[in-house]
């Protein structure tokens, strides 16, 4: 029977059950793996109720998810599983401090909505960029703030729900409920029930009020109730902030210094160890902090205050730690722009530790949501790291020591013989202790199918049968993901690592380090890459909201192709073809996803895997071969440019797409005519890519210029390609010949090596690593190459190239190229801007242009390219006074920003040029 057939028809929305689709579906950022019957993405609450009635009529259960970001296994099962996240996600009312939404709504969503009325959703997780508020009301969601705030469920004013029969309730007056939970509560002691305010376990019992129910399905994971709109209280937002990082020698000793941020009503108080802070120091996202900490910390303290004394309380802080001697050193994050580094890093925690795995070793969350009250949570760390110790496990520890919850994920080979029973006992042992301390196994990440099976022990036998007997009045025929808080299997089923066939071997073009099955299955499902509005990553996404077409999706769809039984085939399948087709290779996720998962190397991989099963398409072998296109194209300038545009059609390009321009007088030739111009500084060699030699030469004309005037003599290296466009197209076999010939003629000199393209001189530092492996030549080359902003950086600031001021009083709008943002960072291209006297410099948070070189030309992707570039870079440019000078680093966005906005926008390195 397939369930699509069945039940698509029924729904307005979608319902989807091949293979891919189920594979995607049967995982979320837990340990746990279960494939679904189904996936639903219902429109409206009709679609819901409509689904719950087919569903049990046909006996299938029911599973609501939002972004399936759950770390306790609560969004897997075999199930229908019902994704809110893509069409139900509107805000419907925001008003009096009130917000109704419905349940894929992202947290951040609401709050950039709530801020215009200085309001925000006071409980703030971690993953705020992509948890929908439903998947918060479904855990009990809380975050770094609930020690002012709460959790989620002190939040919730009301919910519309529906039931397994389809009925849709009002809670707040249905008799038939009232009257079975007055009955299960009335003869039952709930003395034993847990007294640390800070948990999310079972269903909450202790919070039903005689005028409403709401409060116990909020926390419930989707086991009673289907939520389909909550109306949630907000909270004024703070308007001012500081943040005092205190600096210790050691994780006990950075607890121990609590208790002095409390004292100082702190609105957050939050530790890092070493482990964690280490691995953010190898990132370029993050690399900000680790600029302006002191020392070498073996754990960090971030102490949040809100008000108008805040930067008073950081100072009184700060003394009173030293007073103490607590840590070393405080640093003051007063400013926005310090504020924003060390907060980005705190929030990262989980990504970052889960990118230290190695192989299938790897920190797992089965014991890293208890809490403690916050005295007793030095006692309670180091009684925990003994145990961990006696085990013979390591782990990470972060999290909200404000409230005694420190998320601490041991690190586990779930494959390795006696590991899985070392884990159980480790849970056991740790459910003990923070019992034994006051304290509560789920502080705010829930059951699911890693803490149910403890319940009855924890709860105690009459509040548990209390809490069945609650799922049976809501869910008489056990239809609402089953197994989770009550009746649930034992926690050692149902893990994702045990269950996977071994990956049979590969032979890959590219050189991956662990094999291409373990560079994908480096995802952790984190869900990083969901998020909608900020950063890069993941562009398709974020125009599409689909799962398959997210970082997460497309590397766990490749880990599926990877495990089966014949992987060359898989790779072959049109399937996974569609999918993977609409990743622009923007390698945003290499830097902003936490576990680094590079899918521009996997999707290239793929294609070729793909081609030598279906042949090399004429565009891609035409776009692969973009330097010899280029080339002839200016040969035959201005011919060419008139009879380029009747191709289209035969190339399948984009009608409505202006194509680039040919120009006669290339930059060799231009650079050819010219005498050598003797530096002090000595030889230096430009990378003279295919758009800067064929179609931008002035640009490269007005680098050499520059790089003169500041002491160099210019060499061009202008013969041959780099290959990245045919990396892109996933001709590896060309792309490693252009690079074997690239690198030889760049060892020829050991002279520094510059380029304008970000994407052609940023391959010679990273792909040519993976297409060139044990080539001593490649790290060599790597090391000399150097964007030209770095360089006249550095010279403008020695005084050998000095600056005009005739844009002085300007305002410039800087979009940097994603491959800079992933591999160097955009810092010296904004520091080279900001250089110039006078002006007014902002970077836009624009994400991909969605132009991804030859992507925004083919026909297939031309709306989606637009839709990407509509969703935040038109409207920034757009929205700038006509006078704003608009610049970008890439031949791409430029190209993108003229189409979609009618602006022109000029290389960094051109602005410079005027002034000099």
């Amino acid at each position: 029977m397939s369930l699509a057939r069945t039940l698509g028809p029924l729904l307005a929305g979608e319902v989807r059950d091949d293979d891919y689709t189920r594979h995607l579906y049967s995982s979320d950022a837990s340990m746990y793996a279960i494939e679904p019957l189904a996936v639903a993405y219902p429109k409206h609450t009709d679609d819901v109720r409509a689904l719950v009635t087919a569903c049990a009529g046909l006996g299938v259960p029911v599973l609501p998810r939002g972004a399936g970001t759950s770390l306790a296994g609560q969004t897997v099962g075999a199930a229908v599983i019902v994704d809110f996240s893509r069409h139900m996600n509107r805000i419907l009312e925001l008003d009096g401090g009130l917000a109704r939404v419905q349940p894929g709504v992202v947290q951040d969503q609401l709050n950039r909505a709530a801020a215009k009325h200085g309001l925000m959703f006071g409980p703030d997780t971690s993953t705020s960029n992509r948890a929908t508020i439903g998947g918060m009301i479904g855990n009990n969601s809380a975050g770094s703030h609930s020690i002012r705030y709460g959790s989620t469920i002190d939040h919730v004013q009301a919910l519309s729900v529906v039931l397994a029969d389809a009925s849709t309730p009002d809670l707040a007056t249905d008799g038939r409920l009232r009257a079975g939970v007055d009955k299960i509560l009335q003869n039952l002691d709930l003395a034993g029930y847990p007294r640390f305010w800070r948990h999310s376990g079972g269903y909450r019992l202790d919070r039903v009020t005689p005028g409403d129910l709401t409060p116990l399905v909020v926390g419930s994971e989707g086991t009673l109730a289907i939520v389909t709109e909550a109306t949630v209280r907000l909270v004024p937002r703070p308007t001012t902030r500081a943040i005092a990082v205190g600096h210790f020698t050691g994780t006990l000793s950075a607890i121990a210094a609590t208790h002095d941020a409390l004292a100082l009503d702190a609105a957050s108080v939050e530790l890092m160890d070493k482990a964690i802070l280490d691995l953010s120091r190898q990132r370029v996202e993050y690399a900000r902090l680790g600029d302006i900490l002191e020392g070498d910390p073996e754990a960090l303290l971030f102490v949040e205050f809100f008000g108008d004394d805040a930067a008073a309380k950081v100072e009184e802080l700060a003394r009173a730690w030293k007073a103490g001697g607590h840590g070393y050193h405080t640093l003051r994050a007063i400013g926005k722009e310090q504020r924003e580094a060390v907060l980005k890093v705190r929030k990262a925690g989980l990504g970052l530790l889960m990118a230290s795995s190695v192989g299938s070793r790897r920190p797992l969350a089965f014991v890293e949501d208890t809490a403690v009250p916050p005295e007793a949570l030095v006692p309670y760390v180091a009684e925990f790291e003994k145990i961990l110790e006696r085990h013979g496990m390591k782990a990470g520890f972060y999290g909200h020591c404000s409230v005694g919850c420190l998320h601490v994920r041991p690190f586990v080979d779930l494959r390795a013989p006696g590991e899985i029973a070392a884990m159980r006992a480790v849970a056991e042992e740790i459910a003990d202790l923070a019992a034994r301390h006051g304290g509560v196994n789920s502080s705010e990440h829930g059951d699911g199918l890693a803490r149910s099976e403890f319940n009855e022990k924890l709860f105690g036998p009459a509040v548990y049968a209390a809490m069945r007997e609650v799922k049976r009045l809501f869910d008489p025929g056990n239809l609402l993901n089953p197994g989770k808080i009550v009746d649930a299997a034992p926690m050692t089923e149902h893990l994702r690592d045990p269950s996977r066939p071994e990956p049979p071997p590969l032979r890959t073009a590219l050189a991956f380090a662990d094999g291409m099955h373990a560079a994908a299955d480096r995802c952790m499902n984190i869900g990083a890459c969901r998020k909608e509005d900020t950063g890069v990553m993941c562009p398709s996404y974020m125009a599409t909201r689909e799962e398959e077409h997210s970082t997460r999706g497309r590397a766990n769809a490749l880990v599926k192709a990877l495990s089966s039984p014949d992987p060359r085939a898989a790779l072959g399948e049109e399937r996974l073809h569609g999918i993977l087709d609409l990743c622009l290779e923007c390698k945003a996720c290499t830097s902003e996803c936490p576990l680094g998962v590079d899918m521009a190397s996997l999707k290239s991989e793929a294609l070729h895997q793909y081609h030598q099963t279906h042949g090399v398409p004429l565009r891609s072998r035409l776009f692969g071969a973009i330097r010899t296109l280029n080339r002839l194209g200016s040969a035959t300038a201005p011919l060419s440019n008139l009879f380029a545009a009747p191709l289209r059609g035969a190339l399948g390009l984009a009608r409505q797409r202006p194509l680039p321009r040919f120009e006669r007088d290339t930059l060799p030739r231009w650079h050819a005519r010219r005498a050598p111009a003797p530096g002090r500084l000595g030889e230096i060699i430009l990378l003279a890519d295919s758009f800067t030699s064929f179609t931008e030469p002035a640009i490269g004309r007005a680098a050499v210029e520059l790089l003169e005037k500041a002491g160099y003599t210019v060499r061009l290296a202008a013969e041959g390609c780099c290959g990245r466009s045919s990396l892109s197209k996933g001709l590896l076999d060309r792309a490693k010949s252009m690079a074997e010939a690239m690198v030889e003629r760049l060892s020829a000199s050991d002279a520094p090596i510059v380029g304008l393209e970000p994407s052609c001189l940023l391959t010679l530092k990273d792909e040519y690593a993976a297409l060139l492996p044990g080539d001593p030549r490649v790290q060599a080359v790597a090391g000399r190459a150097r964007l030209v902003p770095e360089l006249l950086l550095e010279a403008i600031d020695s005084g050998a190239l000095p600056l005009g001021d005739a844009l002085s009083g300007r305002t410039i709008l800087f979009h940097g190229h994603c491959h800079e943002k992933a591999v160097t960072g955009t810092a010296a291209t904004r520091e080279l801007l900001a250089r110039i006297p006078g002006a007014q410099v902002s970077e836009l948070d624009a994400g991909c242009c969605g132009m991804a070189g030859s992507f925004g030309f083919e026909a297939e992707h031309y709306e989606l390219s637009m839709k990407i570039g509509g969703l935040r870079l038109f409207p920034a440019v757009s929205a700038t006074p006509e006078d704003t000078l608009v610049a970008a680093t890439g031949v791409s966005c430029r190209q993108q920003i003229a189409h979609g906005t009618g602006r022109t926008a000029r290389h960094p390195v051109e602005l410079i040029r005027q002034l000099t």
